[in-house]
Parts: structure tokens; C-alpha cells; sequence
């Protein structure tokens, strides 16, 4: 039996069924799941019952694994980044005002993943290990949709602009956080085109979010309007997919 697939939106996210990929994944599977995500953007799998090590496996079968640069707040070095509200060392809730949870907060802007390193993720990947019973939605926005909605005028406008990608400029969007030094200094700033094309299907996206700080030679002001116009258009109802997670979910984006 081949690969269910179900369009979640009109315009991002499938659910994928008939599939898993705890085990034994063929690099043809591989293949076959990369064009879905070029096609749909997001991908949901349902009781996926991944742990550390073979997610691992399943991730490094895309391409080599990512780092994550948070060496002060636990994950520092590790290709699996646990994005939890829980000390582990004490079993309890972090308080609202810990480190960890004001830089997680910084997440909840809209973002590319790691679009402020020189080359950013492919993609990145989920996994619903313990989810709350209320709350804790993940939202994904398809900026090529809404590229591919604007006017010819105004695509044209975006074309040969390059902005610069900074994480410590989003961090400092974060209401009294202050990202570390050392953080800081493994990721300095990296500039990448506003718009970009998919090199598998031709397809093109503006490619902004909270990262993305200036427009190079631009007012600095102006460059952040025309950024901030970008993502409200980006996260219009039309464009966006609502993730609802339910335990041992798996998501591709």
C-alpha cells in the first residue's frame, strides 16, 4: 500500500498516513516523502513512536544534522533539541521567568528555523513525545502562497533585495531577555535573498520572520516595515495551518 496523503489546507500542510518511519526507511521513502514536503510544505504523521535515537536515524537519512547553538540552556551540541517547559533535573515547571522559557517565547514570532546561520535547515522535524492536554498548538505559515498571491508589481519589487538575518536582533524583540554573549557569538549575522526559489520545483518564497532584521541599503525603519508587511501577509488565515498535537505526532516543515 503507497502513501496516504490528505491535504490539510488549500494552500499548506498534508497529513501522511500508511507509513512508519521508526523503523526500517528506504532512502526511495525518503525521496518520495522530500517531493511531498516541496509539494505541501508541512507534513503531520500520527503515531510516529519516535525516542532521541531513532529519530536521530530518521532525520540523518535527510542530510547531514543540525547542531543547535544553546549551549548555556542545555541542548548545546545534540542534533534532538527538547522543546519542553519542564526541568528535567527537578521534574518541575520552570518558573515564568526562567532563561530557557524567555527564549523559547522567542519562538512564538513568526520565524524560519535557523535562517540566521549561513546555510539554514532543509527542514526541520517534531516529535509530539508528551503533549498538554489544552493548548500548545503549533502554527505554520506558507510564504509561498502568499508570494504566489501577490500582484506581478509587487513580486517585482521584492526581486534582488537582500536582508540581513540576526538572532540576537529577535532575541532582543523578547521582553527582559538578554541572549548570551557566548550564544552571540556562534551566530553572527548572515545576510539572504528576500525571495528565494525552490531549486526542486522552481517554486518562490519570501523569505523573512523575526530573524530577518534590515533590508541592506535600505532606511533601516523602512527595510523593517516592508519586512514586518511581509510576514502579516504570510500569516493571514488563508495561508496559515494550525497544528492541534496529539501524543506521538511527527511534523516535517
Amino acid at each position: 500500500m503507497g502513501l496516504g496523503i490528505k491535504k490539510l489546507t488549500p494552500d499548506i500542510g498534508a497529513e501522511v498516513s500508511n507509513v512508519n518511519l521508526t523503523g526500517q526507511v528506504s532512502s526511495a521513502l525518503v525521496d518520495e516523502l522530500k517531493d511531498a514536503l516541496d509539494e505541501y510544505s508541512v507534513l503531520v504523521f500520527r503515531d510516529q513512536r519516535f525516542d532521541d535515537d531513532t529519530q536521530t536515524a530518521f532525520s540523518a537519512k535527510w542530510g547531514p544534522l543540525e547542531t543547535t547553538v544553546y549551549k548555556r540552556e542545555g541542548d548545546g551540541g545534540v542534533p534532538v533539541a527538547n522543546i519542553t517547559n519542564v526541568d528535567f533535573q527537578t521534574n518541575t515547571i520552570f518558573p515564568p521567568n526562567h532563561p530557557r522559557l524567555k527564549s523559547n517565547s522567542g519562538n512564538e514570532m513568526w520565524h524560519t528555523d535557523s535562517s540566521f546561520k549561513p546555510v539554514p535547515a532543509y527542514c526541520s522535524m517534531l516529535s509530539g513525545r508528551e503533549v498538554p492536554p489544552t493548548g500548545g498548538d503549533t502554527q505554520f505559515a506558507t510564504c509561498r502562497g502568499a508570494y504566489e498571491a501577490m500582484p506581478a508589481g509587487e513580486q517585482l519589487q521584492l526581486d534582488g533585495l537582500v536582508a540581513e538575518h540576526d538572532y540576537g536582533y529577535s532575541r532582543s524583540l523578547v521582553k527582559g531577555y538578554q541572549a548570551p554573549k557566548e550564544t552571540l557569538s556562534e551566530v553572527p549575522p548572515v545576510l539572504h535573498a528576500v525571495v528565494r526559489t525552490n531549486p526542486s520545483n522552481g517554486r518562490k518564497n519570501f523569505y523573512t520572520g523575526s530573524h530577518a532584521s534590515y533590508i541592506v541599503g535600505w532606511p533601516v525603519e523602512k527595510g523593517r516595515e516592508l519586512l514586518r508587511y511581509l510576514v502579516d501577509k504570510a500569516s493571514k488565515p488563508r495561508f496559515v495551518y494550525i497544528h492541534k498535537w496529539q501524543q506521538y505526532d511527527f511534523v516535517i516543515w
